[in-house]
């Protein structure tokens, strides 16, 4: 059974030639190519898809809120597709519900490989847009001043109850992984939660041993999304 997908994108380039790269796999088939993110929903609701390739900045409804309303209506899975100055919506649109975030410029097989990951219930988050987070993570920038990486909007979606298993943990951990999701740098959660900075820093050890993470950019994806098996 082919993997039937959904291209969602304003530039008729890039649409057509996603349609051209994923028709020359056998496993999938394109069942669709759409204009903006109304478009995608409607297409979706109305059509079996598998998986929807949302275009970030799309006019009447960019990718996040298509992926938002997806996510709450629908089991398509969506997969984002951003460019470098893009990476402001990564978290809003995992917190939304997107399986993942691929860049435009990869090759066939890195974008057949995502798709059939994001199909089989996997995360793809690829290095450069960690990297990205976890330059924002580590800035000590608050969330209400960074304009790159995490929005304000962003901000204010973060969920009060994320996907983890919280019985793993402390009420004080999960309060800290719950300000790194945030964009907290350790300074900044010291100072919200009236604690000094090295307990913050043993907190963070604390969980990273509980999870096999290794940085604190996967524990705010962790805590957004429940997952531990991030493929890059």
């Amino acid at each position: 059974m082919k993997i039937k997908v959904l291209i969602a994108d304003d530039n008729s380039f890039i649409r057509e030639g996603m349609k051209i790269i994923l028709t020359s796999f056998e496993e999938f088939e394109v069942v669709g190519s759409v204009e903006d993110g109304v478009e995608a929903v409607t297409f979706c609701k109305q059509n079996e898809v598998d998986v929807a390739l949302l275009d970030v900045r799309m006019p009447n409804m960019n990718g996040v809120e298509a992926t938002r309303v997806l996510t709450a209506d629908t089991t398509v899975k969506p997969l984002i597709l951003t460019t470098f100055d893009d990476d402001e919506f990564v978290l809003e649109a995992i917190q939304a519900g997107a399986r993942g975030y691929l860049l435009k410029n990869n090759d066939p097989n890195r974008i057949r490989d995502a798709i059939k990951s994001v199909y089989n219930n996997h995360h793809v988050l690829q290095d450069v847009v960690l990297d990205k987070i976890k330059m924002n993570l580590n800035t000590g920038k608050s969330a209400d001043t960074v304009s790159t990486t995490v929005s304000p909007k962003m901000t204010a979606a973060i969920p009060t109850e994320s996907k983890i298993d919280q019985s793993l943990f402390t009420e004080r951990e999960l309060d800290v992984m719950k300000q790194i999701a945030k964009g907290l740098s350790n300074k900044e959660i010291a100072k919200k939660l009236f604690i000094s900075e090295g307990t913050v820093a043993n907190y963070i050890t604390s969980i990273l041993n509980k999870t096999a993470l290794e940085h604190r950019t996967q524990i705010a994806i962790y805590y957004l999304t429940g997952e531990t098996n991030m493929s890059d």
